[in-house]
């Protein structure tokens, strides 16, 4: 398996004067959508501020790319919502000393936020198009503690772990104890997953004991993630 190696903004207040809208004045307007739906983590709210999400959304939605929507990526797949980025990152606690494994790298939107709250990512695509194409674009932030591999994510090997922090970027029917055993005590993984008939995300926690615990949180609508390495694209 080869390994893809992979601005800065201020929050400030929208200017008074009546004008075109600016990029300061489309992120303020944006970082206030996600504070209104419930998300105050100061850390999330600033690595999602310098992340522009513009160079990671197709070119065609590029007007888009700071709505609280989900859209089309290629290979079929899909750029997760800001909203719901934002409320598992909030979850996930990401500290600067921890690594992060993230499953389902589409865009590289959210390894790159990632990048800017942890130490290490290492982010894994089961298609090869998207992983090139997001690692490109990783890069180009200058974030080389942020790897993009093309594989497996829901059924992979040993990557070096333990993990302080596992996010899945999509729906799985169950989370695989291969995921699960690389949390340490301390250790946390956030993914989304049906609970009683509802898509929420869920919070794992593996205790100081070594159990694991599960906690649901807010219903969240994410596209299924798909075990296997695509053949194609």
């Amino acid at each position: 398996m080869r390994e893809f190696l992979g601005k800065t903004g201020t929050f400030d207040d929208a200017d008074d004067d009546a004008g075109p809208i600016t990029g300061a004045e489309e992120t303020v307007a944006f970082l206030l959508s996600l504070r209104a739906k419930g998300i105050r983590d100061t850390a999330v709210l600033r690595a999602m501020e310098v992340v522009p999400r513009d160079l990671f959304a197709p070119r065609r939605f590029a007007d888009l790319a700071r709505a609280d929507v989900s859209l089309p990526l290629p290979c079929g797949q899909t750029m997760t919502a800001p909203g719901i980025i934002a409320a598992m990152l909030t979850a996930l606690a990401v500290q600067r000393h921890h690594r992060v494994l993230e499953i389902g790298t589409g865009s590289g939107y959210l390894s790159a936020v990632l990048g800017n709250l942890g130490r290490e990512v290492i982010s894994i695509e089961r298609f090869r198009t998207l992983a090139l194409a997001a690692a490109e674009r990783v890069a180009s932030l200058g974030m080389p503690h942020v790897r993009i591999m093309p594989g497996d994510g829901l059924g992979i090997g040993n990557l070096g772990g333990p993990f302080d922090r596992v996010i899945l970027n999509g729906l799985v029917a169950s989370v695989p104890a291969a995921l699960t055993s690389t949390l340490p005590p301390g250790g946390r993984l956030v993914a989304a997953r049906v609970v009683d008939g509802v898509s929420r995300i869920v919070m794992i926690e593996r205790g100081a004991d070594g159990e694991l615990a599960e906690t649901p949180l807010q219903p969240a609508r994410m596209p299924p993630l798909v075990r296997g390495l695509a053949r194609a694209l």
